[in-house]
This record gives structure tokens, sequence and C-alpha cells, in this order.
């Protein structure tokens, strides 16, 4: 890869304490994915780093946990409105470190705004329970206490998106949090901590680090953080539930996919196509929620195929801050050239190509045109792995029946769709598949803000999915207060109109 002078690389840094901070020690590079040239570099944090993250997140917990929840809804509002201005500037960080277009980078910005719309009710979230004499003069109410010093592990796809998921619920909650997003794309979370500083949230509340496997074990292992939130592979997902559980760590790790789109006779094919497209070839493929297969059932699918085939020809591929395109490149080289070797072997395989994306004419950067299979059988490499770039598959069968079967056979379960006319066919559909999120007629069904993401079987290690009640679940612990008050009395009151805050 061509690199350019080291005096002319900045340098990401780590926020730590309300402060930017570049740390001495290993650095790694981050590149620009339409160019293949080397942008910056970012210090890659080991346990010292980490270390004093987590000690200004201690810090700062007592009085953040003991804030008034109007006070922790009133920087989130603060905050919300910072997100909302510079949204083109997150994005436009986004791009240049993922590659995906500027347009799918502001929908993806947009939806983790919404994230913390929904982190800003949270004086209405944080409500328990009361019960009036369960016993004789005895009351009983439940309170949601945050958990602690928590932590979040995001993915490179979504370098704003996914970090939005987790640590605008946790610090809502009255919790610290530290923040070790994908080295690939570490600008955006650093824009965001900025922000948040801006919008009045007290140092040391959020802190962003930076760093591979090294920096990762750091926060397994630190026994003052208390709970993970994980968002990628599934191997690395299962390592980081079994190690956070066995140092007594709360932890929710979500896993890879492989999300299946039935299509039925009766479907209408145009609609179809169009929906599929966007989702197997929106941001390359890169995507948990990304349709990598469809399951084609009866005569839908040669025409089908016909109009996946034309419409995907037709995507513009190139870097992703240029008008008109539609696709941009993959992540890195590496990531580019695993892809390639699924391709390969497809091809090896006896997959019908329908369409060869090696042949993309793309002369720099790490792009992958447009590739469509038909006649995938469960047994194909194609079929079995997570590819994670423009890759659709087609797989035939002759009736719902077998569809559904071979959507639950399959050991992951993130994301499913169908589409059809026949409300009977989709109640079915939904009934039956085993699956954390059912799309009908919608080929990317990502739940919205306040409703919670998680998929089943190996796309989750853990029992509660991010953002929705199920993140205030995650990053709150129920306590329960049974009272008696035998002898009460009565405070005097003052001539003043009471305030809260």
């Amino acid at each position: 890869m061509n690199k350019p002078a080291e005096l002319q690389l900045a340098t990401v840094p780590v926020w730590i304490n309300g402060k930017a901070v570049v740390p001495q020690g290993r650095m790694g590079d981050v590149y620009n994915p339409a160019t293949g040239q080397v942008s910056k570099r970012v210090p890659l944090c080991g346990e010292k780093e980490i270390d004093a993250a987590v000690q200004a997140a201690c810090t700062a917990l007592p009085e953040w946990r003991d804030a008034s929840i109007l006070r922790r809804a009133r920087v989130m509002q603060r905050f919300l409105a910072l997100l909302q201005k510079h949204q083109g500037e997150i994005a436009a960080r986004i791009t240049q470190e993922h590659g995906k277009t500027l347009p799918d980078a502001m929908g993806s910005v947009q939806r983790g705004i919404e994230v913390v719309e929904f982190a800003c009710g949270i004086p209405q979230l944080l409500k328990g329970e009361y019960s009036e004499n369960v016993g004789t003069a005895v009351d009983t109410h439940s309170v949601r206490q945050p958990v602690g010093v928590c932590a979040g592990i995001t993915p490179f796809n979504f370098p704003a998106m996914v970090p939005l998921w987790m640590f605008p619920m946790a610090i809502a909650c009255g919790n610290t949090f530290i923040l070790k997003p994908s080295e690939k794309v570490p600008s955006a979370s650093i824009l965001m901590a900025e922000l948040f500083k801006e919008a009045g949230l007290p140092d040391g509340v959020f802190n962003v680090v930076h760093g591979d496997k090294e920096a990762v074990d750091a926060i397994l292992n630190h026994p003052a953080i208390n709970a993970v939130s994980f968002v990628g592979s599934t191997p690395i997902a299962k390592y980081i539930y079994e190690t956070c559980a066995k140092n007594g760590k709360r932890v929710q790790a979500l896993g890879g996919a492989k999300n299946h789109a039935v299509v039925l006779p009766d479907a209408d094919m145009e609609f179809t196509a169009d929906a599929l497209i966007g989702a197997a070839y929106g941001s390359a493929g890169e995507r948990c929620m990304a349709i990598s297969a469809v399951v084609a059932v009866g005569n839908s699918a040669d025409p089908l195929i016909s109009l996946l085939k034309k419409k995907a020809t037709a995507i513009k591929v190139g870097p992703g801050d240029q008008d008109g395109v539609e696709m941009g490149p993959l992540v890195s080289a590496e990531h580019r050239d695993k892809v390639l070797g699924f391709v390969n072997k497809g091809v090896a395989e006896k997959a019908k190509v329908v369409l060869d994306g090696r042949n993309h004419g793309m002369k720099e950067g790490y792009f992958l045109g447009t590739t469509l299979f038909d006649n995938v059988t469960r047994d194909m490499e194609v079929y079995k792995n997570e590819i994670f770039g423009p890759v659709l598959v087609v797989l035939r069968v002759d009736s719902l029946e077998k569809a559904i079967e071979l959507v639950n056979s399959n050991p992951y379960a993130n994301g499913t769709a169908i589409f059809t006319a026949s409300g009977g066919a989709a109640r079915r559909f939904e009934n039956e598949v085993q699956v954390g999120m059912v799309g009908v007629n919608v080929p990317i069904p990502v739940p919205v803000a306040f409703y919670s993401f998680g998929g089943w079987k190996n796309s989750l290690f853990g029992d509660l999915h991010v953002h929705g009640m199920e993140g205030v679940k995650f990053y709150t612990r129920t306590k329960v207060v049974t009272t008696r008050w035998p002898h009460q009395d009565t405070p005097s009151a003052g001539l003043n109109m009471p305030t809260l805050g």
C-alpha cells in the first residue's frame, strides 16, 4: 500500500476524562478504502490506557449516578441537538474511513440519533412499580439503578450507529462508559465525544479508547468494568461472552448473520427486486442485517433472478463521496481479498454465476462489483458463511414449508424477510421462523429505536438485546424495596413552589 510521509499523517487521539490524548506506544494505520492510501494513524491501546479510562469512569461515576434523571435527560437533549447539527460531518468521517456512500452514512447516523431521541425520555423509562398494602401497612416498590462502569466494543461497519445504540442508553441510565470502536474507523467516535462534552456531560462519564485484541482483552479482564456490550462476528462474540461470564460481568454479545429473504410467487417482483438490491448490495454488503441469501419459492425464481441481474448490473460503483455512486469499496484490502476468496469458492463449487463482481474495473482502492449466484445449495461455502460483501446467493425450494425449514436450519438467526401478497403466508412465516427480527415485505427489518435489536442462536450471546427497553434493562439493575412506617411524622410544608432537578 502507498503510504504518505509520516509527518503528513494526523493521529486520531483517545478521549479520556474529557480530554483528547495521544498516548505513546503502538500505532496503527487508518486507510481511505476508496484509494488504498493511509490517511491517519491511530493509537493501539494496552492495559495502561484502558486502566486510565476506567479510573476516569470510576471517579466520575458517583456524581453522575446520583445526578437527577432530569439533569441526565437535559444533557442528552443538548447532545441530540449537536448530533443533528453535525450529522453531515460525522457521516463524512465515516465515508472517509469505511468507504460507504455519503447518503448511506447519513442514514446510519440518523438511525443512531433516533436512539438518543429515545434516551431523552429516560425519566419515563426508569419508572419502577409500586404496590400498596402488600401486607398490613406494608408497601413494596421497585427501582432501576445503574450497573456502574460499562464498556462497548463496536465493529467497523457502523462507526456511529452501533456506538449510539450503546453509550447514550448506558449514560442516560446513570452509568459511565468506555467505548472501544474499531481501529479501522476511529474518528467518528472522537467527534461524538467532543459533542457530548459540549452538551455538558461531566468529564470521565464517556471515554473512547482505540486498539486491537490487546485493548479488548484489557477491557474484558478489568475488574472495575461491570458490563460489556459487543457487536461483531460470531467467534469473537462467543469469546467475549465466555470471558465476561467467567469474570462475573454482565454481557450482551451480538454475532454474525446469514439473513434470508423468502420470495413467494405472488410477490410483486419489481418491488421485491428493488428491495433486495438495496438490502444485498447497500454498504457493499457490509451490514449484519444485509440480505445475503434469497430463498425463491416455486416459479418465482426465474423472473426474480432476471430482475436482480438487471438491477445489480446498473449499480454505480465508486468512491463513496462522489455524486451518483451507489456502492463504495470494502473496508480493507484484507477484507476485500476474503470476500474475493468466497466468490472464487462459489465458482469452484459450481454455483451458477449470474453476475461476476470480480470484473469491476476499478484500478485503485478495495473495490468489488456486485456478484449474484443462482442454484446455490445449503452445503456450499458461499451459503454457509457470512461473507459480509456484495455477494447475493439464490436457493430454490418448492414450498413455503421448505423455505421455513431452510431458514430455521441455519445456525445464524439475526434477521429474515418474506415477500408475499398473502397475509396467511406472512403470518405463518413470522410465527414459525426461528429468527430474532422479521420483515414482511421489509428487506432489512432493523427495529426503530424504541424496540430492541438482536438475533437468536449464533447471532446473540446473552439474554438482552440492544436499545429499546431491553437496553434500559441491560444497563440497570432492579432493586425491590419493602417498606413499613409504624409511626409517621408529617413534615412541615414550605411556602414556595417546589421544583425538581
